[in-house]
């Protein structure tokens, strides 16, 4: 029978990782980030498209980028903000992601 509290209580570690401040802030501007992205790129593929190519371009962020690009939730994004994505998409390994993903630009 004491066994039983100890098992509850490693199987409840992972939970309370998954629940730490810095996740919950991650979280957070991840989020942020995608809402700014996903419209940036609708400008240059279909909106399904763009759904799936946020994906590719948050994975290629760093953390530093998806910070600067969640500050602009809630406002249209400036040309500040379409670069930064620009940069990001043209990167290799967010080109392999988006690639993999069957998403093209121009939406074809």
């Amino acid at each position: 029978m004491t066994l039983r509290p100890a098992l509850l209580l490693l199987a409840a570690l992972p939970l309370a990782a998954a629940c730490s401040p810095q996740t919950i802030t991650d979280n957070v501007t991840d989020r942020a980030a995608r809402s700014v992205v996903v419209p940036v790129l609708q400008n240059y593929m279909t909106a399904p498209q763009a759904e799936i190519a946020a994906d590719c371009v948050l994975s290629s962020a760093a953390p530093a980028e998806k910070r600067a690009l969640a500050r602009d939730v809630g406002v249209q994004a400036g040309s500040l903000t379409v670069q930064n994505v620009t940069n990001i998409v043209r990167r290799p390994a967010t080109g392999d992601c988006m690639r993999a993903r069957g998403v093209t630009l121009g939406g074809a």
